[in-house]
């Protein structure tokens, strides 16, 4: 039986101050998914949770990520890069992926809470 513990969720986050204006801060974010468990997994599902520096938080449901439903065979990875826009220099973004076995066992894979920020607006 294959849980969320069995996926590696790993975020390389970046600022993209070519792209920001204002008070419109544009990040990247790069996602890592790596199958650690003993059965095949397809991603479907994603629920984040976007807060910016003002306390300001923001929920996003969506069907897999960026237009892909990809399916992790036991020790394959996805990667893929998205985006986010926040009103502050700085803020966090964290949720779940929801996935689904081939045997149809519905479970949920933490994605870890990070950080957006500009260089040098925190320490």
């Amino acid at each position: 039986m294959i849980s969320g513990d069995d996926i590696l969720v790993e975020v390389e986050p970046a600022y993209l101050g070519q792209d920001s204006q204002g008070d419109r801060y544009v990040f990247s974010y790069t996602i890592t998914i790596s199958n650690r468990g003993g059965e095949p997994a397809r991603l479907l599902t994603r629920h984040w949770i976007i807060t910016d520096g003002n306390g300001h938080v923001e929920e996003v449901f969506g069907d897999g990520v960026v237009g892909e439903q990809p399916r992790l065979l036991p020790g394959e990875s996805h990667r893929y890069t998205s985006g986010a826009i926040i009103d502050t220099p700085f803020g966090t973004m964290q949720g779940s992926y929801g996935l689904v076995t081939d045997g149809g066992q519905d479970f949920k894979a933490p994605i870890p809470v990070f950080r957006l920020q500009t260089p040098g607006v925190l320490h």
